[in-house]
């Protein structure tokens, strides 16, 4: 993975533009290893390398030579049919200097323009700038596992990885409006938000043009229905192949692979697969987070059964890993600068409370030994994991599952949010047409039951939605220490497959995840197989409450600080007072929040125009 960012201008000259240097800057943690910048008259292109592939031969930004101008690309994730590529265009008559995929997709650019996007097997993120008709394309994977911004200019437009890129040019505004401020309260709550004025997603599955003649966006791939023609043994026997297929792929690496493993069927599977394709070369790398006396103190809460750590060392006896148990301090996870430093991760205020900053210290943990970690992302909306869709309730709510869950924890909108704002800023309305939106998009299937149309409409908005917001925070906190995070149930392929599969067979036996369970049940021990869902850790010992509120109660001291801009300073002046062992979850969340967004103004320093 990578940081890519650039700048056209079709009424300036752009050569040796210094404004590119400044973009750079900021995506450092993402590319760690090099630099690289090409310019032209009308476009400058920037790049920061973590190098995965071909070390020494994938320098970027790359150009290819044509008679007619230079094709250059700025490229950042791993298409993994990359080799199977290089053959067919070879065989076309192309040649190439490196065994990196970055060429390959170059070269495929030059083959069938912006139709190789349908042709790749990956995550990624790029853009490619063709001098012949002065023309910049910006492409994005199918499931949006790669970010990319862009903002509209006068006379062209900026793009980056990440909003921060696109800020450091002079010509970025950095106002926030209501309407922004709308967006970053719903971040955790349907699509990631982007509360800059005038920035944009490249939305997943979409190329993004811009030339002299304006910008237009057209969408290569979406999840669409399909006819599911395989009976129950076989769809399972499949689902397997896509499985082994999938993990073989995507332990190529020329650097230090390992598996993130949480004692859970997802990740397990992964850490099974895994260690059968590398048998007689090498042991799997695993490695697991855990806080200092967690197991010991545990209690059982609505998201949580049990603590990880004897199912992680069932399935490391078990596949015979080379493991390793990272264990995080409570008292570092409340330090303000780690904080600041998952803030300036997320570009925003992130709502996920200690498990934004665990995640990131894991992650920073992992990259001491290895460049490229596998995760478990997307089984849980591919396969039906989480507890709602189970749930009769809440299917009958007419209403996204995380939300109706989410809510009746947290609320709608922070409690902490100033009386004058609130109002203004209805998070349930824009859930409301969200879900109506998201509804229309699922086509239906001929003959399919009320039922069966309930539960692939649940299944499309968790992988078209909610994995979204999961995707982005496994994106910002794994780059931001330089670890790239590859998410194999993300798979397009396994997705598609998967998704269309009769919801009655992916609890075919009256549990979640009957599919997956059925696909690797000769890999696993019985008691990770069948283990129940578990979030991922967080931290239940007051002393880490008590210091949120201490931090929070230094806030309600300084009489001119700009989160009160935003926040009602009474309700945080009360919850500071509240003892720690009895602060309820929607108090300590809005605690959180607080502080979050606090750190987000003292390092960004928006413009807020929210009257």
């Amino acid at each position: 993975m990578c940081g890519i960012t650039g700048w056209v201008s079709f009424e300036r000259d752009l050569t040796d533009s210094p404004a590119v240097g400044a973009m750079l800057a900021t995506l450092r943690e993402r590319g760690p290893d090099d630099e690289g910048r090409w310019s032209d008259r009308h476009v400058a292109l920037g790049h920061r390398r973590l190098a995965v592939v071909d070390l020494p031969g994938g320098r970027q930004p790359m150009t290819a030579p044509t008679p007619d101008g230079p094709v250059t690309i700025t490229y950042s994730g791993e298409v993994y049919n990359y080799v199977e590529l290089r053959g067919e265009l070879r065989a076309r008559g192309h040649r190439f200097r490196t065994s990196s995929d970055t060429e390959v997709v170059l070269r495929a650019y030059l083959q069938w323009g912006t139709g190789l996007a349908g042709r790749l097997n990956g995550i990624f993120a790029f853009a490619v700038w063709d001098a012949r008709n002065e023309r910049l394309a910006l492409v994005r994977d199918r499931l949006g596992v790669k970010p990319l911004y862009y903002q509209r200019t006068e006379d062209g437009l900026l793009f980056g990885s990440e909003p921060k890129a696109i800020l450091a040019h002079p010509c970025a505004e950095r106002v926030v409006d209501i309407e922004g401020l709308h967006r970053m309260l719903a971040y955790t709550v349907t699509l990631p938000g982007v509360p800059w004025r005038g920035l944009r997603e490249v939305e997943p599955g979409t190329v993004v043009t811009v030339s002299r003649a304006g910008l237009t966006a057209r969408t290569y791939w979406t999840l669409g229905t399909r006819p599911h023609r395989d009976d129950l043994p076989a769809t399972i026997a499949h689902t397997r192949h896509l499985l082994d297929d999938i993990v073989r792929r995507q332990l190529v690496a020329d650097v230090p692979v390992c598996v993130l493993l949480s004692g859970g069927i997802d990740s397990g599977a992964l850490t099974a697969l895994a260690a059968a394709e590398l048998a007689g070369r090498e042991r799997v790398r695993t490695c697991t987070v855990d806080f200092a006396g967690y197991s010991q103190s545990f209690v059982p809460d609505d998201e949580r059964a049990d603590p990880d750590q004897p199912y992680v060392r069932e399935v490391v006896d078990h596949v015979g890993c080379d493991h390793r148990d990272l264990v995080l301090d409570d008292v570092v996870l409340a330090e303000p600068s780690l904080r600041r430093r998952a803030v300036w991760s997320y570009d925003t205020p992130p709502g996920s409370g200690d498990r934004d900053r665990s995640l990131y210290l894991l992650f920073r943990a992992v990259r001491e030994h290895s460049v490229v970690a596998l995760s478990g992302e997307s089984a849980d909306e591919l396969f039906g994991g989480y507890h709602w869709f189970h749930d009769p309730a809440v299917q009958r709510t007419g209403m996204f599952g995380w939300i109706t869950s989410l809510f009746r924890t947290y609320g709608p909108l922070p409690e902490a949010i100033a009386p004058d704002l609130a109002p203004r800023v209805d998070v349930w309305d824009h859930v409301v047409q969200a879900y109506a939106a998201a509804v229309r998009e699922v086509e239906p299937l001929d003959g399919e039951t009320p039922g069966e149309h309930r539960m692939r409409v649940a299944g499309h908005h968790h992988l078209t939605r909610h994995l979204r917001v999961l995707l982005d925070r496994k994106d910002r906190l794994s780059m931001a220490t330089g670890l790239e995070a590859r998410v194999p149930y993300c798979d397009h392929r396994l997705v598609e497959y998967v998704y269309n599969v009769p919801w009655a067979w992916k609890a075919f036996d009256g549990r979640p995840k009957s599919l997956l369970r059925s696909a690797v049940r000769d890999m696993l021990p019985a008691s990770v197989l069948h283990r129940a869902k578990s979030a991922f850790p967080a931290i239940q010992e007051p002393m880490y409450v008590a210091a949120l509120q201490r931090q929070a109660k230094e806030l309600v001291a300084e009489r001119d600080h700009r989160v009160f801009e935003v926040v009602d300073r009474r309700w945080l002046g009360e919850a500071v007072e509240t003892a720690p062992s009895r602060v309820p979850p929607r108090v300590r969340n809005n605690l959180e929040w607080v502080l979050n967004l606090s750190a987000w103004l003292e390092l960004y320093r928006p413009q807020l125009k929210l009257s």
